[in-house]
C-alpha cells in the first residue's frame, strides 16, 4: 500500500498513548456525577465545537468520504455537504431547546416531554442501536486499518481502540472525553492538512492529466451518471433527508449539546462547529480528486478506502512519503478513537440509568458512594459493556463498509428522533401514544430496510435502492403516524406542556429573573 509499517505502529502507538494521557489528565477535574455525564455543564463553546468535531468526524469523513469521490464521482460530494448542513437545522430546530431542557440524556429528554416509561425505555433501546450499529463498524474498520499498514491481525485494532475508548470512559468520563476528542480533532485536521500540501505539489510538479480524463467510468464528474435518472434522483434526495435530519438524533452528538452551560453557549457552539466541519470536508474531497489520477487501480476494488494512506507513497515515496503516510495513519486512528469514545459515552449513559445502573446501586456497599458520586460507577460498568458487545460482533461478523453502515445510522436517526425531537420541542400537542408509535413506525421501518439491505446484498432497481435508502419514505412515516397518533389521543397530552414549553423556549436569564 505505500505505508512504512513501522512508521505506522509508532504513529498509532503515539496517538492511543497520548489518548491516554489526555484522558487521566481530564480525571483531575472529574469528581461528580454531574461531571462524568455532562462535564458539569460547564464546557465553552471552542472546546466543545473542537469537541464535537472530533467525535463526528468519523472514518467515515477521514477516510470513506474519499474512497466513494475516487469510485462513484460527484455524486459522493453530497455525503460531506449533507454532514455539515445537518447542522444548520440543528442550530435552528434543537440545539438551544435541547440546552435547556436540562436532561442529561435522549431518554431523559423523553422523560421530560412525554412522560412515560415506555417512551423513555423505547428511546433507550434506539440509542443503543443506533450507537452499535454506528460503533461497530469503527472497530472493524480500526483492525483493518491497522492489519493493512501493519500486518497485524485484524482484531489488534479493533481491541486496541475499544480498550483505550473504554479506559478513558471510565476514567473521567464526559469530562475527560471532551479533551480528548477536542485534541483529536485538531489531529485530524493536521493529519489531513499537511500531506496534502505535499501532495498538490507533487501533483503540480509531475503535470499529470485532470482527473477528468483518467478513465474510472463514464461520467465521474457529472451528477447522476452512475445510475438510472428516477433512481438516482430518489437516492440522492434520500440521501441528503438521511444527513441533514439524521444529524439531529445521533445520541453521541446530541448528549454534547448537554455540556454547554446555557442555550446561547449552545447557539455557538453550533455555529463553531458549522465552521471546524466545513474546513475538514475540503480535504477528503480533494484526496479522492488526487486518488482519480494516482490511485484509479483502487476504485470498485472494495479497497477505495485506504486511498488517502496510499497516495503518499505513490506520489512522493522515500522518508518523506513513509512519514506522511505515518501522519495520515495517525489522523485515521484518532478518527476511530474519538467517535468510539462518544458513542460509547453515550450508550453508557443511557445503559447506566436503566437495569444496570439499578444492578449496580444494589451490589455497591453504600458506605462507598455519595449522593454527588452515586451515578459514576453504573456509568463505568455500563461503559465496558456497552463497548463489548459492537465490539464482539464486530470481531465474528463480516465486514460492513464504514461509510454504508454510518449512512444506516442516520436513516435510523433521522426516522426515530428527529421527529421526537422537533415535534417535542415545536408542537405543544404530542403525546405519549404519538411519540411512541411515531418511532415505532420509523425505527422499524428504517431498521428492517437496512438489515434486508445487508441479507441481500448490492442490488439494482426501486426496491434495492428504496431498502438500501429509507430515510425519504421512513421520516415521512414517523411524522405522520407521531401526529395521527398525537391527534388521536389528544386527552393524552401532558398537562404540564406549557411549564416544559417555557423551559425549553424561554432564555435561561429569563427564568431566573423571575
Amino acid at each position: 500500500m505505500g505505508v512504512n509499517s513501522t512508521y505506522a505502529a509508532v504513529a498509532v502507538i503515539v496517538v492511543a498513548v497520548v489518548t491516554l494521557a489526555i484522558g487521566f489528565f481530564g480525571l483531575r477535574f472529574s469528581r461528580t456525577t454531574s461531571d462524568f455525564y455532562v462535564a458539569s455543564r460547564s464546557v465553552s463553546p471552542l472546546w466543545n465545537g473542537s469537541a464535537i468535531g472530533g467525535e463526528y468526524l468519523s472514518a467515515a469523513s477521514y477516510l470513506g468520504i474519499a474512497g466513494l469521490i475516487l469510485t462513484y464521482g460527484a455524486d459522493m460530494l453530497w455525503f460531506s455537504v449533507g454532514w455539515t448542513a445537518g447542522y444548520l437545522l440543528l442550530l435552528a430546530f434543537v440545539a438551544a431547546p435541547l440546552r435547556r431542557s436540562g436532561a442529561y440524556t435522549l431518554p431523559d429528554f423523553t422523560q421530560i416531554r412525554v412522560p412515560s416509561p415506555y417512551a423513555r425505555a423505547l428511546a433507550s433501546v434506539l440509542v443503543v442501536v443506533i450507537g452499535w450499529l454506528y460503533l461497530m463498524p469503527q472497530f472493524q474498520g480500526a483492525g483493518l486499518v491497522l492489519h493493512t499498514v501493519t500486518g497485524s491481525p485484524p482484531w489488534v485494532g479493533a481491541v486496541l481502540v475499544a480498550v483505550v475508548v473504554v479506559v478513558n470512559v471510565i476514567s473521567g468520563g464526559m469530562r475527560s472525553i471532551t479533551f480528548v476528542q477536542a485534541f483529536q480533532y485538531w489531529l485530524k485536521l493536521t493529519a489531513l492538512g499537511v500531506p496534502l500540501i505535499f501532495l498538490l505539489h507533487a501533483w503540480t510538479r509531475d503535470g499529470r492529466p485532470s482527473p477528468a480524463d483518467v478513465g474510472v467510468g463514464e461520467g465521474w464528474l457529472s451528477p447522476l451518471s452512475y445510475q438510472g435518472t428516477g433512481i438516482a434522483m430518489y437516492a440522492t434526495y434520500s440521501l441528503m433527508i438521511a444527513l441533514f435530519l439524521g444529524t439531529m438524533g445521533l445520541p453521541h452528538v446530541v448528549v454534547r449539546f448537554y455540556t454547554n452551560p446555557d442555550g446561547d453557549a449552545a447557539r455557538r457552539t453550533t455555529l463553531l462547529v458549522l465552521g471546524l466541519l466545513g474546513l475538514f470536508y475540503l480535504m477528503p474531497a480533494m484526496y479522492g480528486l488526487i486518488g482519480r489520477v494516482y490511485a484509479s487501480d483502487l476504485a470498485g476494488t472494495g479497497h477505495s478506502d485506504i486511498v488517502v494512506l496510499a497516495l503518499p507513497g505513490r506520489m512522493i515515496g522515500g522518508s518523506l512519503g513513509d512519514v506522511l503516510g505515518a501522519l495520515l495513519t495517525a489522523g485515521a486512528f484518532a478518527a476511530f478513537l474519538s467517535t468510539s469514545s462518544g458513542l460509547t459515552m453515550s450508550i453508557a449513559g443511557v445503559v447506566a440509568q436503566g437495569p444496570v445502573g439499578r444492578w449496580v446501586a444494589a451490589l455497591r456497599p453504600a458506605a462507598l458512594s455519595g449522593p454527588a458520586t452515586e451515578g459514576v460507577p453504573p456509568l463505568r460498568v455500563a461503559a465496558v459493556l456497552g463497548a463489548s458487545v459492537p465490539l464482539l460482533l464486530a470481531l465474528v461478523s463480516d465486514r460492513i463498509a464504514v461509510a454504508s453502515s454510518v449512512g444506516f445510522a442516520f436513516a435510523v436517526a433521522a426516522s426515530t428522533f428527529c421527529p421526537l425531537l422537533v415535534l417535542g420541542i415545536w408542537w405543544r400537542r404530542l403525546t405519549a401514544p404519538g411519540a411512541i408509535a411515531g418511532m415505532l413506525a420509523g425505527g422499524l421501518g428504517s431498521g428492517a430496510a437496512v438489515v434486508a439491505t445487508i441479507v441481500r446484498g448490492s442490488d439494482e432497481g426501486w426496491l434495492a435502492i428504496l431498502l438500501a435508502r429509507p430515510a425519504a419514505w421512513s421520516v415521512s412515516l414517523a411524522f405522520v403516524v407521531m401526529i395521527v397518533v398525537s391527534l388521536a389521543t389528544a386527552r393524552r397530552v401532558p398537562p404540564n406542556v406549557s411549564r416544559v414549553m417555557v423551559r425549553l423556549h424561554a432564555p435561561e436569564r429569563v427564568r431566573l429573573s423571575r
